[in-house]
């Protein structure tokens, strides 16, 4: 029950305090802390309170139609409406955006598939703006 490993992805379930099961349906604006397992279906904006660090884990069967706000982000199932991650941005090969997203760190498996534009956030002064230069070594 809670507590244990799922053998799929090694994920605890009492991980995300809060969960929508799959059977449900919510119309409505969804503001959650720490974090948040969706397997239903949302017809809404859905974010993460401000100020608070936490994961939104969209499993494949879920759907959210609105735009999604939080820090971190486990993308499974599909978004129609825009994306905005603080933080990482993990897209399985199950997922589907049609919006636009923003992130500082993604990471996308093969199969993944985004209808829109992807724009990273981050500026020189946090050392993310510029990828790492090559350097040139002579051996002898």
């Amino acid at each position: 029950m809670f507590g244990r490993r799922r053998k799929n992805d090694g994920q605890r379930v009492d991980r995300f305090p809060s969960l929508l099961a799959r059977n449900v349906s919510l119309v409505g604006h969804v503001e959650f802390e720490q974090g948040l397992e969706v397997l239903g279906l949302i017809q809404g904006n859905v974010s993460q309170r401000p100020g608070v660090t936490g994961m939104l884990s969209l499993r494949a069967e879920g759907r959210i139609e609105g735009d999604v706000s939080c820090h971190d982000a486990l993308i499974d199932g599909t978004i129609v409406g825009d994306l905005e991650v603080e933080h990482l941005l993990e897209l399985r090969a199950s997922a589907r955006v049609i919006g636009n997203i923003s992130y500082r760190l993604l990471s996308m498996e093969p199969g993944a598939t985004v209808e829109g534009t992807l724009t990273r956030l981050g500026t020189d002064d946090d050392g993310m703006g510029e990828p790492p230069r090559l350097l040139r070594v002579d051996l002898m």
